[in-house]
């Protein structure tokens, strides 16, 4: 059996990057598995007009190497598309492009292997190189044994149902998490009332899809978030320093009852909704109410605390309580679409090797530094797992080539890509107050920081 250095669980975005990383290092023999058919990021919300919040330079690698192949600038030009995206003058790709050019890493990646599900894993200690984690895959309808000294975690995260809708999407009506969106719409669309449920990104981009069609001859359409406003996402420059290497050793040395009470309210750093976005909504919203009112309803400060199912009538109700005001009520909608966001759940094969990772008082992950949980150090690697101890940046698509170099670090014993620090011009804390103010920021190169040797 082959012994690769590393294997990648999960081919999403923050792995995927990893991977491209990771192939022109003749020194490190990786691999990754997904189970998917093949690379596809979140399909039920590739609306024609949505982009991402982050701007091209957060590809899967430009922000470690920006003279890599795979990196978006280059797949335009491969595509034939960079004078268009250069004419176009918006850094923000369309969420449809960006799916686009990962599927075009993928594709020249043999190190991904889609259609490959990691059913179970072990940890061999008998082995005579020191130990090794067993992976066993499904392929094809017939199974496989992997083996690799350390393994990453990039398994993403999944839709977030709120205990007070549970039930929901298993009622048989027309009741959806935005992940489906698309692939309901033409259901959705077909009732004579839709309620959207939350207050990102991914509501708004719901809401204003379906205001386009919203009428007295159609269907009514209600909004309805528990946030006292529909708030923007904070993108002011000093605030972006905050997704920075800087920010994360602050964070991370914080006591965890501080960092847990941070994360609570710092949701308009990562959850808020593009403000041009709020804008287009009001817009079109002003436009519509030219020829009249329309049946829409947005109500804010409002919170779901229960919902059930008619079979007889198809219609949801939905019980609203305002926190401010201290009232309650009910809502009946044909449609539900809940926009609540996503979380990090365990995947079960993990149970097989649970005495290898560490874990805080709470059962969470224990995530060190660099991103490693293992008991021993610098086998096992999460990611977009560890916002309880790094921070809002976790789902950051800007910070994860940051992340990557960093793990491609631990798992080589060396640095090949520069892993920065000093890039912000605030401090955080009060740890410097006794050193000379903003110190140069890392500019070494992958050569001067590489030494000699193997994968450690």
């Amino acid at each position: 059996m082959a012994v690769h250095d590393v294997i990648g669980i999960g081919a999403g975005p923050f792995n995927l990057g990893l991977a491209a990383l990771a192939e022109p290092i003749a020194e490190l023999d990786a691999v990754f598995f997904d189970s998917r058919p093949g690379f596809d990021w979140h399909p039920g919300m590739m609306l024609d007009t949505a982009h991402l919040q982050v701007p091209f330079m957060a590809d899967l690698v430009s922000l470690a190497d920006p003279t890599s192949r795979y990196s978006f600038l280059n797949f335009l030009k491969a595509t034939g598309r960079l004078y268009r995206f250069y004419i176009r003058e918006d850094f923000y790709p369309l969420r449809a492009e960006f799916n686009a050019y990962c599927q075009w890493v993928a594709g020249q990646l043999p190190s991904v292997r889609f259609g490959h599900e990691v059913t179970d894993i072990r940890y061999d200690q008998t082995a005579p190189d020191g130990g090794r984690y067993l992976v066993r895959t499904r392929h094809d309808g017939g199974t496989r044994v992997h083996a690799a000294h350390r393994l990453v975690l990039g398994t993403g995260t999944r839709p977030e149902i709120p205990p007070s809708c549970a039930g929901l999407l298993s009622s048989g009506g027309t009741a959806v998490h935005n992940s489906d969106y698309l692939q309901s719409k033409a259901d959705i669309r077909e009732q004579r009332s839709i309620t959207v449920v939350g207050s990102g990104q991914s509501a708004a981009e719901v809401f204003l899809d379906l205001l386009s069609d919203c009428g007295p001859d159609s269907y009514e359409l209600n909004w309805v978030t528990r946030s006292g406003r529909f708030f923007p996402l904070e993108y002011t420059k000093l605030t972006l320093e905050m997704t920075s290497p800087d920010y994360v050793d602050y964070f991370h040395a914080l006591p965890a009852t501080t960092r847990d009470r941070l994360i609570g309210s710092q949701k308009n750093l990562y959850k808020g909704i593009d403000a041009a976005l709020i804008n287009d909504i009001y817009d079109a919203l002003y436009a519509r109410s030219l020829s009249g009112p329309l049946p829409v309803r947005l109500l804010t400060g409002v919170e779901v605390t229960g919902s059930s199912y008619d079979a007889c009538t198809g219609q949801y109700r939905l019980n609203l309580d305002h926190r401010e005001q201290g009232t309650s009520g009910e809502l009946t909608t044909g449609a539900v679409v809940l926009a609540t966001g996503y979380s990090y759940r365990e995947p079960a094969f993990l149970q097989g090797i649970g005495s290898r990772i560490r874990r805080d008082s709470r059962g969470r992950f224990d995530v060190d530094r660099s991103y490693g949980i293992s008991v021993e150090p610098g086998e096992i690697f999460v990611q977009n797992a560890e916002l309880h101890t790094h921070g809002f940046t976790s789902p950051d698509l800007g910070m994860a080539a940051y992340r990557n170099s960093t793990i491609l670090r631990e798992i080589l014993g060396w640095e090949y890509y520069p892993v920065e620090a000093g890039i912000a011009f605030q401090e955080f804390g009060l740890t410097g107050l006794g050193q000379p103010p903003h110190p140069p920021a890392n500019t070494r190169t992958g050569s001067a920081a590489k030494t000699e040797g193997a994968v450690a």
